[in-house]
């Protein structure tokens, strides 16, 4: 009787080949990057690189850089879209769009809003939470501002500007809990906050606001 041969051909030790075991190196990788290099510095070139993939594999899972942080971050992809589509429409109305988008994100339902929190409290005690955070909603604001603003020095001083008052609105209302700031209403809020806004990140449209 002929013996059988065996199908064991020594299995290569490690992890398991598949697209699961592929996104979370990319997820791993890029959780590194974030943390070291910041989100403004690291590309989608640089996580490719240090998870040994190709980069397209890495678009072809999360399809962008701010997807990708989003899903280290457990960032709903709602709120990423409430960012996004902040900075469409007329510049009338720019400085209201984008306050009311970030009120929403971060005082929206508990699974739009706690992975927002996390992070906010994190940036208060961690330096490296905080560059994170602080490079996420600048380079938001910053892809809004160069659309209108052709000079890149001052476009970049406009975001950072217009991130720091979000910020400190939002750390106000939801962190300190400064009463009359924490119990105004959000539309209250939005028709104060709105036109200053508008006037660093759209200037000389904010007295053709509604």
């Amino acid at each position: 009787m002929t013996k059988q041969k065996s199908t064991s051909t020594g299995r290569r030790r490690g992890r398991p080949p598949g697209s699961g075991s592929t996104r979370n190196t990319i997820l791993e990788a890029a959780r590194r990057q974030f943390a070291t290099e910041g989100f403004t510095t690291t590309t989608i070139r640089s996580i490719a690189t240090d998870a040994d993939v190709d980069a397209s594999q890495v678009m072809q899972f999360f399809g962008s850089k701010d997807a990708l942080f989003a899903a280290v971050m457990s960032i709903p992809p709602m709120v990423l879209a409430l960012f996004d589509t902040a900075f469409e429409g007329p510049d009338v109305c720019l400085g209201e769009r984008v306050v009311r988008a970030y009120l929403q994100a971060w005082e929206g339902t508990p699974e739009e809003s706690e992975p927002l929190m996390v992070m906010l409290r994190g940036a208060i005690v961690n330096d490296t939470a905080s560059k994170q955070l602080a490079d996420f909603i600048q380079s938001r604001l910053l892809d809004g501002a160069r659309e209108r603003i052709a000079d890149d020095s001052e476009s970049a001083l406009r975001a950072g500007l217009a991130s720091s008052m979000l910020v400190g609105l939002i750390t106000s209302r939801r962190i300190i809990g400064v009463p009359l700031l924490a119990e105004a209403d959000p539309e209250a809020v939005i028709r104060l906050v709105g036109p200053a806004i508008q006037e660093i990140l759209a200037p000389g449209t904010a007295n053709r606001a509604s």
